[in-house]
């Protein structure tokens, strides 16, 4: 690890050597790892989506061992409450009061396993951690842990006893990721360390290679990248034409536009760039926005898909010199 007082270039450093120790467990998903990172860095969450068995929660574990933070896992069930997930109140029969348990949302980073698998109310539990990063039960409001990501998981093919996320829940996901299969040399790497004994569920070859701190530092030197009012404009025109797409019902919010601008930051400053460019909202903009938009039923069923609106929006808004 670094000092405390360290340069940017330091800090970028140790951001990479993160995504280095990843790499010792996760074969073929650098663009999964790199969206965990910009996330991150731009204090966002991440909705992980793919089929089972494409290392969702291999990622993410080892990500939070890299980081060296706090991390608890919830297996989001049918039968999963609200308070399983934030905490309780518990009555104590010495004292005669009720005592606050800490639920598991009090740690750096959450994997919410199968988020699709909970009910509604469970799942609208998260939204004021994810939103205001804390927890408010019997009249108080409790701090959560700085940095806090939730870093929740779906698998899109079964649709048997899942509830799909409300727009809202959707909203405060800043990414969301695909999660594929690997290329066939990745996979062969995969098969190759699993016959050399590799086990995922002990990762004792990933060491801690930043700390609490320096994370913050790293998300304020991120905050402070410059940007100017042309590129501020940009995404605001890229927002705008999705509202305006014939194949969109809703398109991209104010808030997609924040979370747009600071994921673009995020990326700018991990690429050692002192301003944002068209290039880096462009790189951020379908895994920033592709949850966000809402397709027309009749675009859905000709087989259109947000990827390709977004690709399009981008093709067609103008680019500012």
């Amino acid at each position: 690890m670094i000092a405390e007082n360290s340069t940017d270039a330091e800090l970028r450093q140790a951001m990479h050597r993160v995504r280095t120790e990843v790499d010792k467990a996760v074969v073929g998903q650098a663009g999964t790892v790199t969206g965990l990172l910009v996330s991150l860095l731009a204090r966002g969450h991440v909705l992980l989506e793919g089929v089972p068995g494409v290392a969702k929660t291999l990622v993410v574990r080892s990500f939070a061992r890299a980081l060296g933070l706090d991390t608890k896992r919830v297996q989001f069930t049918p039968d999963l409450m609200p308070g399983d997930v934030t905490g309780s109140l518990v009555y104590d029969a010495r004292t005669g009061e009720f005592d606050f348990r800490a639920g598991p949302v009090f740690t750096n980073i959450l994997l919410a396993d199968e988020i699709n698998r909970t009910p509604p109310k469970t799942q609208a539990a998260l939204l004021e951690a994810m939103e205001e990063r804390q927890v408010s039960a019997d009249g108080l409001s409790r701090p959560l842990p700085d940095p806090f990501l939730v870093a929740a998981t779906q698998n899109p093919i079964e649709h048997e006893g899942t509830y799909s996320l409300p727009e809202a829940q959707l909203d405060r996901f800043l990414m969301k990721l695909v999660v594929g299969m690997p290329e066939r040399d990745a996979e062969v790497t995969v098969l190759r360390k699993h016959a050399s004994g590799f086990s995922p569920r002990e990762l004792t070859g990933i060491d801690a290679v930043v700390s609490a701190e320096e994370i913050r530092a790293a998300q304020a030197a991120a905050a402070r990248v410059e940007v100017t009012d042309d590129v501020l404009g940009y995404v605001v025109d890229l927002a705008r034409a999705t509202r305006q797409s014939p194949s969109v019902e809703l398109g991209a919010s104010p808030r997609a536009s924040t979370g747009l601008l600071a994921a673009a930051k995020s990326w700018a400053w991990l690429n050692a760039s002192s301003a944002v460019t068209p290039d880096h909202v462009q790189t951020m903009l379908v895994p920033v926005w592709r949850h966000r938009l809402q397709l027309r039923p009749d675009a859905q069923m000709e087989g259109v898909s947000a990827d390709a609106v977004l690709t399009s929006v981008v093709q067609q808004t103008r680019v500012p010199i």
